[in-house]
């Protein structure tokens, strides 16, 4: 692996890495290990996006320079999960378990610090219509530490794109913020992430939005369809499994249903993404067998745009949860949680990047291919 006080690198034949992040709430410590990883390796993004928590790592990452990038995303994580929740350490899952529960009652009592409180008077006393009625927490910390964690000013000019994904509540359309569309602010990020009911609803112009993990909580799709003709090696770090035991408990089967909700189908994604490219692979080789004069202007425009298809990888991580996580996961922030999911998106992608293999771009015209952490044989 390069030095990481070398400038960044790409493997040979990559025109662009992008950093692809699902939401997922405390799950979201994850994928800053996984950053983590990425940057000791020397391979820094060229592109971010993500969605809810994603979302916020995306931008933490777009809006700093790379070497405060980690320092930044710590600082987030260790403010959001300072409160302590016990005298006592977890010595055994059992414990565990019962600290994370006792930690989620907390987050639903007091909310988070710098991120979010309870709304007073709470939303089922409030009128119709008052800021305090439509959400059950106030997320006004959380717009006071993305101020003073995110250069929204490099976001928007850097070197790193950002893109972030939201709901349009009044019409149910899924939205791209995307700073090659238009200048992102805080309210975008905050909109990414506004989960309702508990958290609320964010005007951005003339429009309302939720978050984005109500429709996809991946924004693969959107990297996919805007890279264009640029060969990228894709990281795509996901917080909830499609792929699960069959639940036991009625514990179980909340965590369960939450995980299959949110997974977005990210494999999905790529096989049709695949599929699309050996069509397209198809239909340049027929096109090569017609003679120029035969073709019309509108074939020889598919033509030229056929010879220059994106080579793409895609390395896939996915959280394991541990045994003694349930469906309060997502809401669990305690400090210990927080350290243990970052060290487990670190050794993760550490252990990715060992398969160098891995890191080459596929040979084959307009190729696509898939690599899974989890299951090697990708």
């Amino acid at each position: 692996m390069p030095d990481i006080s070398a400038s960044p690198w790409r493997p040979a034949g990559c025109t662009g890495i992008s950093l692809v992040l699902q939401g997922g709430g405390a799950l979201g410590a994850y994928q800053a290990g996984v950053y983590q990883a990425l940057h000791e390796a020397g391979l820094e993004p060229d592109w971010v996006a993500g969605v809810s928590i994603g979302a916020i790592n995306s931008a933490i990452i777009a809006g700093n320079p790379p070497e405060r990038r980690v320092a930044r995303l710590r600082q987030f994580w260790e403010t959001i999960t300072a409160r302590p929740i016990s005298l006592f350490p977890a010595f055994d899952d059992l414990t565990r378990g019962v600290l994370g529960q006792w930690s989620s009652f907390l987050t639903t009592a007091f909310g988070q610090p710098g991120f979010f409180h309870p709304t007073v008077p709470n939303p089922w006393v409030s009128p119709p219509g008052a800021p305090t009625a439509t959400a059950f927490y106030d997320t006004a910390p959380l717009a006071k530490t993305l101020i003073s964690l995110i250069d929204f000013d490099l976001l928007n000019k850097g070197p790193v794109r950002y893109a972030a994904g939201a709901v349009d509540v009044l019409t149910g359309n899924f939205q791209y913020f995307d700073r090659e569309d238009e200048t992102i602010g805080p309210e975008h990020v905050m909109a990414s992430g506004a989960l309702p009911p508990a958290l609320p609803m964010v005007r951005i112009g003339t429009d309302w939005f939720w978050d984005g993990g109500l429709v996809s909580n991946t924004p693969l799709q959107h990297v996919l369809d805007r890279g264009g003709s640029m060969d990228q090696l894709i990281f795509q770090v996901d917080l909830f499994s499609a792929q699960g035991p069959l639940p036991r408990t009625m514990p179980e089967v909340l965590a369960r249903q939450k995980d299959i909700q949110y997974s977005s189908r990210t494999r999905l994604v790529t096989d049709q993404a695949a599929a699309a490219h050996r069509q397209n692979q198809m239909l340049k080789q027929v096109l090569d067998k017609v003679p120029v004069a035969l073709l019309t202007p509108e074939e020889a425009a598919m033509k030229e745009a056929l010879n220059d298809q994106a080579e793409i990888a895609i390395l896939h991580l996915i959280y394991q949860q541990a045994a003694y996580e349930g469906q309060s996961k997502d809401y669990e922030f305690s400090a210990e949680t927080m350290r243990v999911h970052w060290e487990a998106g670190l050794r993760d992608a550490a252990a990715t990047l060992t398969h160098k293999e891995w890191l080459k771009m596929p040979t084959e015209f307009g190729g696509i291919v898939v690599h899974d952490v989890h299951h090697p044989q990708g």
